[in-house]
């Protein structure tokens, strides 16, 4: 198992044996195949940051449900712009991979 990529609060590791990613919260690890990592991607794009700076969403969390709702977790702001930049930076690194293999 090898590190991708890791950003301030969370990690990315990839499992080539099993071909499966692996996210590290902290306090919890989760297992993602490729087209659930996109999944949680599309999820983590699509939450609307200006509602926590404008104030919409008052207490600025995002409860998200990961792998059919295996998983549930709570992000503040600070872990959803972290995990934005986690995903980014994870993809661009399997991609880089997949150009020098």
């Amino acid at each position: 198992m090898k590190l991708i990529y890791q950003s301030r609060f969370f990690k990315t590791y990839q499992s080539d044996r099993d071909r499966n990613f692996i996210l590290d919260f902290g306090h919890k690890t989760v297992k993602f195949r490729f087209c659930q990592l996109l999944a949680f991607r599309y999820q983590i794009k699509n939450i609307d940051l200006n509602s926590h700076f404008s104030g919409e969403n008052k207490h600025g969390m995002e409860i998200l449900t990961l792998c059919n709702k295996e998983h549930i977790f709570v992000f503040n702001t600070f872990e959803i712009l972290d995990l934005q930049e986690l995903l980014q930076g994870t993809f661009a690194m399997t991609e880089l991979n997949s150009l020098v293999s």
